[in-house]
C-alpha cells in the first residue's frame, strides 16, 4: 500500500466521522517540547508558539507526515488565567502555526481549551466561562475547523466549556482526563459522557493522565453510559504514550516518576498498533495521543488502520511494516525479526537490573514510620546491588 499522494478536498470533522472515516489526532506537545528544551515543566504553558514557533511548526509537521488528520492548536493552559497578558498572542500564533501546517495535507485545525486554574480556587461559573470565551473569540476569528475541550478533571467545568464552545456554531469535542473511577467529584465516566453530550458535544472521550489500556476501558464505560441513556455521540481517545497500570485515580501525575523519569514506561510502536486496533473494535473513530505520544506512535496508528483508511502516511516510506526492513540486515538473527509474530509476542526487557515493575503513587501517602522503613529497604537494596555487581565484575575478570 503506497503513501497517500496529492492534496485532497477537505471534509469537516463530523462529515468524516459520519462516513465512518478514521480520524487520527496528533500527539504530545508539552512533554515533547519540554524534552527538546522549549517548554518549562510545572508551568506547562505554551509560550513556545511565540518564542520558538519553528519548534512548534516542526512538531506539527512531524505529526502530519506521520498520519495525523488534525492539527490541534498548541493552546493547553493558554487561558488568561494562566498566561495573563500573553494569552492572546499565544493563542493567535498557535492558530496560525496549526493552519500553516494543516494546509500542507488533508488535516483540519482544532482549537483547544483546557481546564482552568480558577475552578479549583472556587471561581464562579460566569468567571470561568468568560475565560473560555476569550480563547473562543480568537479561534473564531482564526476560523478553526472545530473545537476541543480537553483535559478536564471535573465534569461540571467541562460542561461549562462545551456550553461556551457550542455558541460558536462549530462542532465540539470534549475529552476528560479521567480513568474508570470517574471524575474528581465521583461522577462515573458514563454519566460524564451523558452530561457532555447533553451540553452540546458531538464527540466525547478521554485524553491524557492514563495509558492506552486504562483509557480504552474508560471510553468503553462512556459508550455504555451513552447507550443506556439513548444518546449518541462519536467516540474519541487520546491516551498517554506511557503504560500506567499502577496509577491511582489521579493518573500518572501521582506516579513518583512524573514527569522526568517516565521513559521506562514508554509504549512501543507495537503497543500502539494494538491500542489503535482495540480502539477501532470498540467503535472509536477519533484516535490519537497525548503526553509521551511521539510522531512514530501516530505513524503506528496510521499503519495499523491503513486497511480501513486505504492509504499509508508519508512517514511509512521509511518504515517497513512489522519490521520488514530488517530483511536486508547482515545478521541472520536480526533478519529473523522481520515478521509480525516476533514483535507481537516479544517480552520486553527494561535493561534496568532490579527495577520494580510497579510504583506506589505518591498520592496514596505513607506514614513517617513507613517512609523510614522504605528508605532503609532502599539503602539495603543499593548495598546488595553494589555487592552483586562487584561479584559479577570479579567473575568476569577471572573468566
Amino acid at each position: 500500500m503506497a503513501p497517500v499522494g496529492g492534496k485532497r478536498a477537505k471534509k469537516g470533522i463530523l462529515e468524516r466521522l459520519h462516513s465512518g472515516e478514521v480520524v487520527i489526532g496528533d500527539g504530545s506537545f508539552l512533554f515533547t517540547l519540554e524534552k527538546r528544551g522549549y517548554v518549562k515543566a510545572g508551568l506547562w504553558t505554551p509560550e513556545a508558539t511565540v518564542e520558538h514557533p519553528e519548534a512548534v511548526r516542526q512538531l506539527h509537521t512531524e505529526y502530519l507526515r506521520a498520519g495525523s488528520n488534525v492539527m490541534q492548536t498548541f493552546t493547553f493552559f493558554a487561558g488568561k488565567d494562566n498566561l495573563e497578558s500573553k494569552w492572546k498572542e499565544v493563542n493567535e500564533a498557535a492558530c496560525d502555526l496549526a493552519r500553516e501546517v494543516a494546509e500542507k495535507g488533508d488535516a483540519l485545525v482544532a482549537g483547544g481549551i483546557s481546564q482552568t486554574s480558577l475552578y479549583k480556587s472556587h471561581g464562579s461559573e460566569p468567571e470561568i466561562k468568560e475565560n473560555f470565551q476569550l480563547q473562543l473569540e480568537v479561534f473564531t476569528r482564526k476560523n478553526v475547523d472545530f473545537l476541543i475541550a480537553e483535559y478536564f478533571e471535573y465534569c461540571e467545568e467541562a460542561v461549562w466549556a462545551v456550553e461556551v464552545l457550542k455558541g460558536s456554531g462549530k462542532p465540539v469535542a470534549a475529552t476528560m482526563c479521567i480513568g474508570p473511577e470517574g471524575d474528581m467529584n465521583n461522577l462515573t465516566p458514563g454519566e460524564c459522557a451523558v452530561r457532555l453530550v447533553k451540553a452540546g458535544a458531538s464527540i466525547v472521550g478521554v485524553n491524557c493522565r492514563f495509558g492506552p489500556e486504562i483509557s480504552l476501558a474508560t471510553v468503553k464505560l462512556m459508550k455504555e453510559g451513552l447507550e443506556a441513556s439513548g444518546l449518541k455521540a462519536y467516540l474519541m481517545v487520546q491516551s498517554l504514550g506511557f503504560h500506567t497500570p499502577d496509577c491511582g485515580k489521579g493518573g500518572f501525575v501521582d506516579l513518583p516518576q512524573y514527569p522526568f523519569g517516565l521513559e521506562p514506561r514508554v509504549a512501543t510502536r507495537w503497543d500502539i498498533q494494538k491500542y489503535a486496533r482495540e480502539a477501532y473494535k470498540l467503535g472509536v473513530r477519533y484516535i490519537g495521543g497525548c503526553c509521551g505520544f511521539e510522531p512514530y506512535h501516530i505513524r503506528a496508528i496510521a499503519e495499523e488502520l491503513a486497511p480501513e483508511r486505504g492509504f499509508l502516511p508519508d512517514a511509512s516510506e521509511k518504515h517497513g511494516s512489522w519490521g520488514s526492513g530488517l530483511n536486508m540486515h547482515t545478521k541472520p538473527w536480526v533478519r529473523a525479526r522481520a515478521r509480525r509474530e516476533y514483535w507481537e509476542s516479544l517480552p520486553l526487557a527494561s535493561g534496568r537490573p532490579y527495577c520494580p515493575s510497579m510504583s506506589k503513587p505518591d498520592a496514596w501517602g505513607v506514614t513517617k514510620g513507613t517512609a523510614e522503613l522504605m528508605q532503609q529497604k532502599e539503602a539495603t537494596t543499593d548495598q546488595q546491588l553494589k555487592e552483586l555487581f562487584e561479584k559479577q565484575k570479579f567473575k568476569s575478570s577471572v573468566a
